[in-house]
């Protein structure tokens, strides 16, 4: 009992000297995005990103339409890989925001809109574009009221068009109301994840001078019509009447060609008790929690049932059919196979080869990475490490965790391999065909999507230079690691059948209905627990909302593995009851054919959910990502069914004793 307590005293001591050192320091965040503090005249400004509809789903960079440019140029953020992939292009603008001083303020004046100018404007008007602005990294908010309901969105429209008119008017003035929390003294220490923490200030720090964080965005679009020759007389930055919104037609601003477009802004500071820790949460507040929890009980109400049968198939029939098996001698076993018919009688050939068996421990393997993945980056962004400040940040965690996970896939793959054909030979090709086969999938959908987002000239599109920079990830990353995984595989000893193969196979009885119907239908199983949250995460996806109930969406993934596990092992017993040992492929669908009915709810979602959007293009982004979702969780779902099966049949007949 002295070691521990030894041990506890030297790790309490360390614990407080690590305090120490951090609060040398004036404060610290980890591991999101830092905490900026700003004075009274402190200047700001505001970043944009692409434009983003969702109509088309296209997404296009805020400087092709003709708004205001900064003075020193255009100037490009530096981007995750996570950013790029998603079509995120965070530029600067000339939204200047000083702190705690409420102002208006003349920015432009454009030249006469040009022919194309205001086609683009019209069309992007039309299509439901927004603008999204970020300052102090908080993306701009919105409010709406639609039949007396209070709506959020982020972002402000290009434009609008009223009922019943062929006009367009674009938003030309802005009213930002920035909330700000004031607090003494500058050394604030930040302990926590992501953009939740505990903020922690010393009593020294208490007699230094005042200071702001920025902890809320909000803006409220109007559309001014001015004149533009005593606009032009104005300087950037020059002060403006304020304006009150909205505005009837008359004073709105046109879209109309050889027509001079000027902008303002205005910026009010308000005093807010939300503390910066906190800043997040009106993004992220999620209706529907009693929707996530009737979701949840409906997934365990069909474990209890399907785990229900598992007990009566183990207990009741196993068990009493071993025990009798067992008790009788050589002779009466002999005559007792002759009479019997079920899972018994096909112990020489449950073990045979299957078809394809190259494929099928390709996409086991294959479905062990993506299944690892999804379980690392659901645990960490359940946790709160996967912070909503950090964009792209989650798709960037997830690439790389594949990757890496390639040393796990190439492991079972061809551990898989060499126990069903006995030996190790042939497994750097097993090993090659894991590295190609999804990524090799992936590559040929995004492929054709990239040129389809090429033709439209969205950001959207992949830059060449990606392309290149994750070919490089996945050739000295992702090959590497799995041809190292398969090297292990090899030297693992393989898992050694309890039964011996027959030469001759078994013939296998006629059946009144064809297998592949039990396999399809035992997918739905999966789907109910699961179609719930996938109604929320598409809708974050292609509606534009934020997703962050990770805790829910850990439970129902948890829920997803156990009646996967349970549909595949219910399902291979009873086609080893019909005497049908071809049961590989078989536990492989039964529970990844819920990607079948994941694929065919998107179409759903698309005709029903997604009536806004517009064209074939859009329709065919959205059907590729979907059947990219699709393909995912086919082998992530399979995988987990047929190892379940077959530690199950293995187990089954490890317990038949013969000679």
């Amino acid at each position: 009992m002295a070691l521990p307590l030894i041990s506890r005293r030297k790790l309490c001591t360390a614990f407080v000297h690590l305090v120490l050192v951090f609060q040398a320091c004036n404060g610290f965040y980890l591991p999101g995005s830092y905490m900026h503090t700003y004075s009274t005249g402190d200047e700001i400004y505001a970043k944009v990103n692409s434009l983003t509809s969702i109509e088309t789903e296209l997404p296009f960079s805020y400087y092709s339409l003709p708004y205001c440019q900064p003075i020193g140029g255009i100037k490009k953020s530096a981007e995750n890989l996570g950013e790029l992939l998603m079509g995120d292009q965070i530029d600067n603008s000339p939204y200047r925001f000083r702190m705690n001083v409420n102002e208006s303020l003349y920015l432009c004046t454009t030249p006469p809109l040009s022919e194309h100018e205001v086609k683009l404007l019209k069309q992007r008007t039309r299509d439901l574009y927004q603008v999204n602005m970020i300052l102090d990294n908080l993306p701009a908010m919105r409010f709406t009221n639609q039949n007396g309901v209070k709506i959020q969105w982020t972002g402000y429209p290009v434009g609008y068009t009223p009922q019943n008119s062929n006009e367009d008017y674009i938003i030309n003035h802005l009213k930002f109301r920035v909330l700000i929390h004031e607090y003494e003294g500058a050394g604030v220490e930040i302990i926590g994840t992501g953009e939740e923490g505990m903020g922690v200030i010393s009593k020294a720090d208490k007699k230094k001078a005042s200071g702001f964080e920025i902890v809320g965005f909000e803006v409220v679009p109007c559309t001014v019509k001015y004149n533009p020759e005593k606009m032009l007389k104005l300087h950037r930055y020059d002060k403006v009447p304020s304006v009150s919104c909205p505005q009837d037609l008359e004073n709105s601003q046109i879209i109309r060609e050889q027509e001079r477009v000027s902008f303002t802004y205005e910026v009010e500071f308000v005093k807010s008790t939300i503390r910066w820790p906190s800043r997040w949460d009106a993004y992220l507040r999620m209706e529907g929690a009693r929707v996530h929890w009737f979701s949840i009980l409906n997934s365990l109400m069909v474990i209890f049932f399907l785990a229900g049968i598992v007990f009566v198939i183990f207990l009741r029939t196993v068990r009493r059919d071993l025990t009798r098996y067992e008790e009788l001698d050589k002779e009466a076993q002999a005559q007792m196979n002759e009479e019997l018919s079920g899972w018994k009688l096909v112990v020489g050939d449950v073990f045979r080869e299957p078809s394809h068996s190259n494929l099928l421990c390709v996409m086991v393997g294959d479905g062990v990475q993506i299944t690892g993945m999804a379980v690392v980056t659901i645990v960490f962004a359940a946790f709160g490490f996967l912070s909503p400040a950090s964009r792209g940040m989650l798709l960037t965690g997830m690439i790389l965790l594949y990757l890496f996970l390639g040393i796990a896939a190439g492991y079972v793959g061809v551990r898989m391999w060499t126990t069903i054909k006995g030996t190790s030979e042939g497994w750097r090709s097993v090993s090659w065909s894991i590295a190609c086969f999804f990524p090799g999938i992936v590559f040929v959908i995004l492929t054709v999507l990239n040129f389809i987002l090429w033709g439209s000239n969205s950001t959207g599109a992949l830059p060449i230079s990606l392309y290149f920079k994750l070919f490089a990830l996945w050739f000295c990353i992702s090959v590497p690691l799995t041809l190292l995984g398969g090297h292990f595989g090899t030297r693992a000893e393989p898992i050694h059948y309890p039964v011996r193969t027959n030469q001759i196979p078994r013939e296998i009885p006629a059946r009144k209905y064809p297998s592949w119907l039990l396999v399809l239908g035992a997918g739905t199983l999966p789907f109910g627990t699961l179609f719930i949250e996938l109604f929320f995460i598409l809708s974050s996806i292609w509606l534009g909302r934020f997703y962050y109930v990770f805790g829910f969406l850990l439970i129902v993934f948890s829920l997803l593995v156990v009646v996967c596990a349970e549909v595949s092992v219910v399902l291979t017993y009873m086609h080893l009851c019909v005497e049908d040992w071809m049961w590989w492929w078989k536990a492989f669908y039964a529970s990844g054919s819920v990607a079948l009915y994941v694929f065919l709810y998107s179409i759903n979602y698309l005709v029903f959910d997604l009536q806004s959007l517009s064209g074939p293009v859009s329709a065919t982004l959205y059907l590729g990502y979907s059947l990219i979702m699709a393909v995912a969780i086919l082998l992530s779902t399979g995988t987990i069914g047929f190892l379940t099966s077959f530690y199950f049949v293995h187990y089954l007949f490890s317990s038949v004793k013969i000679d």
